[in-house]
């Protein structure tokens, strides 16, 4: 009885992987393995992405628009690039909360939360590197760059997939929701003290001082 060479098996074994690996089979099976289709892609080039500009800095997001993967998994991640004097417009999400590591720079924060007792309870703080924010749903916050001379970066993550600012209701188009007189009245002014409020309605999203 001959023996078998391991070399010559062994050599068969690997030109026949070559070869189905060449036309796509599989191991015992006459027609090759068609290619896997729909599946997601896991892997999103945020930094790569255009920015959304604004007059105090830019905006750069995932979100279910353009991460597909994300659409309905309730996340989406934004880096919000404040420069010097730049503000992140006060605002609200109705149906989301967020979380802000800062990236690079000092935010000056304010979130407005309930006021059981009677009195509005505002929480007014300064974050650095490395630091967390929360913000809860429905509450009232913003944030702004700390630095008259170095940017402010912050990533912010949502329990939402819808794209920003979808999800926000920002003060300057809640002004511009309520008549001037109810204005007038709930602040205890004239209604010619809103006279230079703008009246077109959109985002502001992020701003600069003046």
């Amino acid at each position: 009885m001959t023996g078998i060479s391991r070399r010559r098996a062994l050599g068969a074994g690997v030109a026949g992987v070559a070869g189905l690996a060449a036309t796509g089979g599989t191991a015992g099976a006459g027609a090759p393995t068609p290619p896997r289709t729909g599946q997601p892609g896991h892997l999103f080039h945020l930094a790569a992405t255009e920015p959304n500009n604004f007059d105090g800095g830019w905006l750069r997001g995932a979100n279910e628009q353009n991460f597909p993967v994300l659409a309905g998994r309730q996340g989406s991640v934004y880096l919000a690039h404040l420069d010097p004097g730049g503000i992140r417009e006060p605002h609200w999400h109705p149906t989301a909360w967020e979380l802000n590591y800062i990236v690079s720079g000092t935010a000056k924060w304010t979130v407005l939360g309930t006021h059981p007792d009677g009195e509005y309870h505002n929480d007014v703080f300064t974050a650095e590197l490395g630091d967390l924010v929360f913000a809860p749903t429905g509450l009232f916050h913003y944030f702004e760059n700390a630095s008259t001379t170095e940017p402010l970066d912050v990533l912010i993550v949502f329990n939402t997939s819808t794209a920003e600012p979808d999800d926000d209701i920002g003060i300057v188009g809640s002004l511009n929701a309520i008549p001037r007189d109810v204005l007038a009245a709930s602040f205890g002014v004239p209604e010619s003290a809103f006279a230079q409020v703008p009246q077109r309605i959109e985002p502001v999203v992020i701003t600069r001082r003046r």
